[in-house]
């Protein structure tokens, strides 16, 4: 449900309606409109017909309607957005995430499907517009152009150029370029960033960014190039310094602890923006049912001290500005109705929501349930791997036999860098020294020979066990963390026979999996199944890896093969510099030693 179809005779209907001459199909009395042009909050009934708000009014002034909802004094915000989103990192149907997201309140997304895309090429786009139709859920898709997101650093199931950007931005579902995370070929001028900023400056559409790490003459040539938002703020100072260059801020939720110095940094500004958007970009299933997408995430603003007035029209009209949608965003006459009810403005909880004038859900649950749409086949059968042996999980120096070897391995999580390391090796195999683990990478979509890749990983601690994942941004290929061989290929075989999803094993047990057959990275099982599966793994993870937040972090398995990034990432195609754009041999020096 991209657009509403709003006939001529319901707009002429609703302009009757407003001048008392006909009756609302629905009036909503007594609400404490939310004004986000104002700031306002002031008590008045809303007429509503068909899709339409026909009519903002005092109390009782058009009373007539063939049905009223007295609101008792509820706040009544308009519908929320989400300007950012992976709805993949739910590892949910389509259908399963706007049951859950429409009863907390949020009416409309901006939904990358980048990973389908990374999986399935333009039909994983196709997917993702197709099962998107017919949902209570407003869903705008993005096309993506980062596929892979480091061209040359690694390989995915599918590469994009400007005849892919020019195929989807021609979609009428398909709002604008998705976030644009080949910095280095925006700043470098390569031709293929080139051709797909240029796709998406002739459709018009938006273009979304990705300007992690970048400031000063970096930053204002990343804008130059046409990219007009960005996600991917680090700390206060680095979204003053995006917003005062002119990018549209999408606060997200998935990194909670920027958020504290962003609304102190935020409150000290003259003027509030309509450039500050909220997004979620990722939230895995157990936290959408817990806390809660876009809810969540203003909740946690409001916490911090914003007021919610503000917080509420960054994830209203701010994001329909953002979105170029006129007809969204605001409680005014000729808007579409998409409307949230909240008891209060001190902890926001959706007690009721209507979408395009149709109340869907009531206190935090669907009144009915959301269908499939018809016809579309969920895409299985992604993992073109076969069983793998404990011997695939050892790491090798060819160049001896025994002796000694210093390597260039990974060091921390998230913000990586390099290091070195002098290690053992006997029989050609390396000896782990103590506090350290294995990153393994074997490519999966069946492009190019399946070599695995092997790296020494320092700041995980040691491994007691292995966590095996198939979503792996960007280009989910499969990936292992572990020490013991084993238990690497025990977790990894697990996903090659399930289709892909999540392991953990230990002592020659799976600990825990959550299986998501569908192109590797979503379940189709229902979301309260889904979620408990996930959070039991989450947890028993604990028992395999030792956590230290914010960065070491169960999520950040599913990020730590990012080569967009800068620092030393291990990909499909081996140990990659993020910085420079190379592929590094990770054998610094080595020396023969007798047996």
């Amino acid at each position: 449900m991209t657009t509403i179809s709003v006939s001529n005779g319901e707009r002429q209907r609703a302009v009757q309606a407003a001048l008392g001459n006909t009756p609302f199909d629905l009036l909503l009395t007594n609400a404490n409109l939310i004004d986000m042009v104002t700031g306002e909050i002031r008590l008045v009934d809303i007429g509503i017909v068909g899709p339409l708000i026909a009519s903002v009014h005092p109390c009782g002034s058009l009373p007539t309607a063939h049905r009223t909802q007295d609101l008792a004094g509820a706040y009544l915000s308009p519908g929320l957005i989400d300007t950012h989103v992976h709805v993949e990192s739910s590892h949910l149907l389509p259908e399963r995430y706007a049951e859950i997201v429409v009863a907390q309140g949020t009416t409309t997304i901006f939904w990358d499907p980048h990973e389908l895309a990374n999986v399935l090429g333009v039909a994983g786009v196709r997917y993702a517009v197709d099962a998107s139709r017919n949902l209570p859920l407003r869903v705008i898709c993005a096309a993506p152009s980062s596929v892979p997101s480091t061209p040359g650093l690694e390989m995915s199931g599918a590469d994009f150029g400007g005849n892919e950007m020019d195929t989807m931005l021609a979609w009428p579902e398909v709002g604008g370029v998705a976030e644009v995370m080949d910095m280095h070929g925006v700043l470098h001028g390569s031709e293929r960033m080139q051709e797909i900023l240029n796709a998406g400056l002739n459709s018009g559409k938006l273009i979304e960014g990705h300007a992690r790490g970048l400031s000063g003459p970096q930053l204002q040539a990343y804008l130059a190039a046409g990219v007009t938002s960005d996600h991917e703020l680090t700390s206060a100072a680095d979204a003053l310094e995006k917003l005062r260059s002119g990018l549209t801020l999408e606060i997200r939720g998935s990194h909670p602890y920027l958020l504290p110095e962003i609304v102190t940094a935020l409150k000290s500004l003259p003027h509030f923006s309509s450039q500050i958007t909220l997004c979620t970009d990722d939230v895995p299933p157990d936290m959408l049912l817990e806390k809660g997408g876009v809810i969540a995430l203003l909740n946690l603003l409001i916490e911090h001290g914003l007021p919610a007035t503000d917080a509420l029209r960054m994830a209203t009209l701010n994001a329909a500005i953002r979105l170029q949608r006129n007809d969204l965003g605001l409680i005014a006459a000729g808007r579409i109705a998409d409307l949230a009810v909240f008891d209060s403005l001190e902890h926001l909880q959706a007690r009721r929501v209507y979408v395009a004038g149709q109340c869907l859900a009531e206190q935090g649950k669907m009144l009915a349930p959301v269908q499939a749409t018809p016809g579309v086949s969920a895409p299985r059968d992604t993992l073109h791997l076969s069983p793998l042996a404990a011997d695939d999980f050892i790491m090798r120096v060819a160049a001896i036999r025994h002796g000694q070897a210093t390597l260039r391995h990974i060091k921390g999580a998230r913000f990586t860098q390099w290091n070195e390391t002098t290690v053992e090796v006997r029989d050609g195999q390396v000896q782990l020294p103590p506090g350290f683990s294995l990153i393994w990478v074997q490519h999966r979509h069946a492009r190019h020979p399946a070599k695995p890749q092997l790296a020494l990983l320092e700041g995980w601690g040691e491994l007691r066990g292995a966590i095996a994942t198939s979503y792996s941004h960007d280009s989910h290929n499969l990936v292992v963390l572990g020490r013991d061989p084993h238990d690497m290929a025990l977790a990894a075989n697990a996903l090659i026979a399930t289709g892909g999803g999540m392991a953990l094993s230990q002592n020659g047990e799976i600990l825990a999996q959550v299986a998501m057959p569908i192109a590797g990275m979503l379940s189709d099982l229902p979301a309260a199944q889904l979620a408990q599966q996930f959070k039991n793994l989450r947890d028993l993870s604990a028992k395999v890896a030792d956590w230290e937040p914010p960065y070491r972090v169960f999520k950040a398995i599913e990020g730590t093969c990012l080569a967009c990034n800068a620092g030393p990432h291990l990909t499909d195609l081996g140990l990659t510099d993020g910085t420079t754009r190379q592929i590094v041999d990770p054998l610094v020096a080595c020396w023969e030693t007798q047996a």
